[in-house]
């Protein structure tokens, strides 16, 4: 062979190796999109944070088979931040460090939320809920944001509820979390700005199963009326099953946590007439209806339905944002969108975000527990009594 065949020979040789790598590098390029998601699989919030993760897992699986985001897959890294502080920083910390995510969809929790945040925001990582609610977060920074409605807008409301019902005593208790606090706080400044009186509150830990001597004491300062905050489904439902046990008869209001499934079979009769005042899927939102007949089709459940789409729809907005950027690692761009973006889906229609990352154009109803024997997994365990009066 001679010197000109030799080198023509290296020349294509080397060509190849450049086109193989220049395809190696495509590949690599067209890898997943690489998320994080932080929710309380266990915990106090595990029945709300399984559910979170099951919802986002379904939006993912659609959003694959349909061809993924621009061609490229999208993949979810799940932590549990188990509702408290310290384990959500854990887990922010495995999920920043090792799997280097800079857009992380959660937290369940009001605490888990509160205490990865002051991170992310200082190292500039999205942090994207659905769930969680206490009004602090909306401080928390640029990179902050949720499609749940703040306590603060939930109190007011609830407040408005009470006073409209003619309660003017009222006991309250709540477990002490971030979350429930943050719902009774808001509840009894809103209800004695209006001229309600508060004759009696009291506080549990996260790990209480007997409210008996705590529920005693409300019921010795006659309220018309109690309202109950707490974290954790289980607790909610035993409070208002063992009120109704210690002969209570009275009306009994609530959150979101009280009225979810595991809450009223524990809660059972007992929870008739409990009012909660929460968003609330529109049955006439097609959107809405359709994802909650493809969850019970995979899952073969149905649990805090609102809870539910929030967080489906926060995986479609992450793969709007991701097709604006093409880039998981810009956060930034993700923020940007986030603060330009008016969505609608199973939650409601048209809402946005405003300058402090709030969600805005959702609003809260009022819901009534029906009997066990009206009870279906097609009404929830409710029935919707209408908008919350906002004044």
């Amino acid at each position: 062979m001679g010197v000109l065949s030799i080198k023509r020979t290296l020349s294509i040789a080397l060509l190849a190796v450049l086109v193989l790598a220049a395809v190696g590098c495509g590949e690599e390029e067209k890898g997943p999109f690489r998320i994080g998601v932080m929710e309380s699989v266990t915990g106090a919030g595990e029945t709300y944070g399984t559910v979170a993760v099951q919802s986002k897992q379904l939006a993912v699986d659609e959003i694959n088979a349909a061809g993924g985001i621009n061609g490229r897959m999208l993949e979810l890294i799940v932590e549990d931040s188990k509702c408290n502080a310290q384990d959500a920083i854990t887990a922010y910390n495995k999920l920043t460090d090792v799997d280097e995510v800079k857009i992380i969809l959660g937290t369940s929790c009001s605490g888990a939320m509160l205490g990865a945040a002051p991170l992310a925001e200082k190292e500039g990582v999205v942090m994207f809920s659905g769930l969680a609610t206490n009004p602090d977060i909306a401080e928390a920074g640029d990179y902050i944001f949720r499609t749940s409605l703040s306590d603060a807008t939930v109190g007011v409301d609830t407040g408005n509820v009470l006073w409209a019902d003619g309660i003017h005593d009222l006991a309250t208790i709540n477990e002490s979390t971030d979350y429930a606090e943050g719902v009774r706080r808001t509840t009894t400044a809103q209800f004695e700005k209006l001229g309600g009186h508060i004759v009696a509150a009291e506080s549990y830990p996260t790990d209480t199963t007997d409210f008996r001597t705590q529920l005693t004491k409300l019921l010795n300062a006659n309220p018309d009326a109690i309202h109950v905050a707490s974290q954790a489904e289980a607790s909610g439902g035993t409070i208002i099953k063992q009120l109704r046990e210690l002969g209570y008869d009275g009306p009994i209001y609530a959150d979101v946590v009280p009225i979810g499934t595991t809450a009223l079979e524990i809660a059972g009769e007992a929870a008739t007439g409990v009012k909660a005042i929460t968003p609330d899927l529109d049955p006439a939102n097609a959107k809405a209806q359709e994802v909650l007949a493809a969850f019970k089709k995979k899952y073969d459940y149905v649990t805090l339905p609102w809870f539910l789409g929030s967080a489906y729809d926060n995986v479609y907005i992450t793969a709007e944002c991701l097709k604006e950027t093409g880039d998981d690692q810009d956060a930034d761009g993700f923020r940007d969108c986030l603060y330009d973006i008016t969505w609608s889906g199973t939650i409601g229609v048209d809402y946005s975000f405003d300058e402090k990352g709030e969600v805005v154009g959702l609003s809260n109803a009022v819901l009534e527990v029906l009997p066990v024997a009206e009870r279906t997994e097609e009404n929830g365990g409710y029935r919707v009594l209408g908008a919350a009066p906002t004044s």
